[in-house]
């Protein structure tokens, strides 16, 4: 038996194309042009959310180190400094991650009575996004703040 024909304008009979296996090719080229970007934006807001806790903890150790602190001046290097290790630790290593301090009433921030709050401020990388746009595309900002009252009654000096 022979394959069936199509007629042609030509008076000839032009063959029926084979379509078997075309449905295969066409979902295997859709998964992978809609399964890449979903991957990436999966893998993009999971790095966006580790860097968030990241610096919500690295604020919450930052002013609960400058409370602890004897005065402003070690309590502004004993900020620094717990904020840098929780952002290691967490995986976040961001060298150009800013600490700022202040508190209310301004002055003495270790007095009784005053609020202290601490602000960090870092940003994290998009992962697999090259820097062809410039560095600042491939960045995602991210602040945090805690505030710490300190209390009223002080154990006096």
């Amino acid at each position: 038996m022979s394959p069936p024909t199509l007629p042609t304008g030509s008076g000839k009979p032009a063959r029926r194309r084979d379509e078997r296996g075309s449905a295969l090719v066409e979902l295997t080229w859709l998964g992978v042009l809609l399964l890449v970007p979903l991957v990436w934006i999966v893998l993009s807001v999971f790095e966006v959310q580790r860097g968030a806790f990241a610096t919500a903890g690295a604020a919450r150790s930052a002013a609960r180190a400058f409370a602890l602190a004897p005065d402003d001046s070690s309590g502004r290097t004993a900020a620094r400094q717990a904020a840098r290790r929780v952002l290691v630790d967490q995986g976040h290593d961001d060298p150009t991650a800013a600490v700022e301090v202040t508190c209310v009433p301004a002055g003495d921030c270790h007095s009784g009575g005053a609020v202290i709050t601490v602000r960090i401020s870092t940003a994290v990388h998009l992962p697999m996004v090259p820097s062809l746009f410039g560095d600042q595309r491939s960045t995602f900002a991210l602040t945090s703040t805690h505030t710490v009252p300190i209390g009223r009654f002080q154990e006096s000096r």
